[in-house]
């Protein structure tokens, strides 16, 4: 008897071993899962931060907050991906990738009506449509924080965890400098083909408009742009980033009058931007201004003050 009652215990802590290893298995494939889903998002924010702006503003975050929700955004991102990876801090990852998707799910619930439709735009070359689908996969992912929250060891090491956040601070600064310094010394193509011939772009007033036929900003964006009293010394010049053929019925449909480029290659490689709309004025080949089109970015106003339009 007494042989069999030790071995009760044995077994006992024998099972719960076992049960131990596989709860941490799975703790760390949902970790290293969602860490990899998290840099990918965080780093591609922060690669080019302005067209993330571009996006931001596309999801209705306000012109004037949209840059600093795009920097905090993939920084943010960023580090829970470095938390998620590192076992010490595995669970403080798990627990701030939980608060942020909850927060993302709410943002786009309240929203839901306006964005329904829209790519959501958290990973490159993958397009999320906001939808039924979009909510469930963001569920996945949060069960999936849950499961490395709990399953995970407790986190230590709160300092060099800080530490990992300042070097990323900095990454990402120095990224926005860059790009920063880079727009403001673009050279724009000096010839380009508008409505089959050759087009001096660095000669004079234009203002280049770049859209996606099915795109509904833009074709709001273009609505606006036909609704202005241009200067007459103003080139309006339109250059679809898809679907050229589209290109008469959009124009035609928005009311805007303007020449057609298709020179897409070498404008796109000058002027660096996500999803259209997009704009930029240019006056004698130096960039003025661009232009996102975005709620509560005063497009006329702009314009008016630098003497484009009545």
């Amino acid at each position: 008897m007494g042989s069999m009652d030790d071995s009760i215990p044995q077994a006992s802590a024998q099972s719960a071993c076992i049960h131990e290893g596989w709860r941490g298995w799975v703790a760390t494939g949902a970790a290293v899962l969602l860490a990899v889903l998290f840099l990918v998002a965080g780093i591609w924010k922060l690669s080019d931060p302005f067209a993330t702006e571009a996006r931001m503003t596309q999801a209705l975050i306000p012109k004037a907050l949209a840059m600093p929700v795009a920097l905090l955004a993939g920084i943010g991102e960023t580090w829970v991906g470095v938390l998620l990876l590192v076992p010490r801090w595995r669970r403080w990852g798990a627990w701030l990738a939980g608060l942020a998707l909850i927060a993302f799910m709410a943002y786009f619930a309240i929203f839901y009506n306006q964005l329904r439709g829209e790519d959501c735009s958290c990973f490159p070359w993958l397009k999320r449509v906001v939808g039924v689908e979009f909510f469930v996969s963001d569920a996945l992912m949060l069960a999936a924080a849950v499961l490395a929250g709990l399953w995970s060891a407790r986190s230590t090491h709160i300092k060099q965890a800080g530490m990992a956040l300042a070097a990323i601070v900095v990454m990402a600064l120095a990224v926005y400098g860059a790009t920063l310094t880079q727009r403001s010394n673009v050279q724009v193509p000096a010839q380009i083909t508008v409505d089959g011939k050759p087009f001096a772009l660095g000669n004079g007033r234009v203002f280049l408009y770049f859209f996606d036929p099915e795109c509904m900003h833009c074709f709001q964006g273009a609505k606006e742009l036909g609704a202005f009293a241009w200067k007459k010394d103003v080139q309006v010049i339109v250059a679809p980033t898809v679907n050229p053929h589209w290109t008469t019925a959009f124009l035609r449909d928005a009311g805007l009058r303007a020449g057609v480029s298709f020179d897409i290659a070498p404008l796109r490689a000058t002027f660096r931007f996500g999803d259209p709309p997009y704009g930029a004025a240019i006056e004698n080949g130096r960039v003025l201004g661009t232009f996102t089109f975005a709620e509560g970015e005063d497009v006329a106003g702009a314009l008016k003050k630098a003497g484009w339009i009545e």
